[in-house]
């Protein structure tokens, strides 16, 4: 199973919603997730896309607005 990491800010409803959906589509499912406002060269890349899903090691990554279809198809590839 590949490592998936979410790049979010801090009090991000979008970013909770991701969650959410997350936690219905893959229950017990491990994320990292990552603050982007601790890095500028995150906060420049991501500043207002996130949440965005990463999948490592292919660095594959999944953009807000995503439903459970799309999340569902990302998880599935390694």
């Amino acid at each position: 199973m590949s490592k998936l990491l979410m790049y979010s800010r801090p009090d991000c409803h979008l970013c909770e919603e991701a969650e959410a959906l997350l936690a219905v589509v893959a229950p017990g499912r491990v994320f990292e997730t990552v603050d982007i406002e601790d890095d500028i060269r995150l906060l420049d890349r991501y500043g207002i896309r996130v949440p965005v899903l990463k999948r490592e090691p292919d660095g594959a990554e999944l953009g807000w607005p995503f439903d459970a279809a799309q999340l569902c198809d990302f998880l599935k590839h390694p």
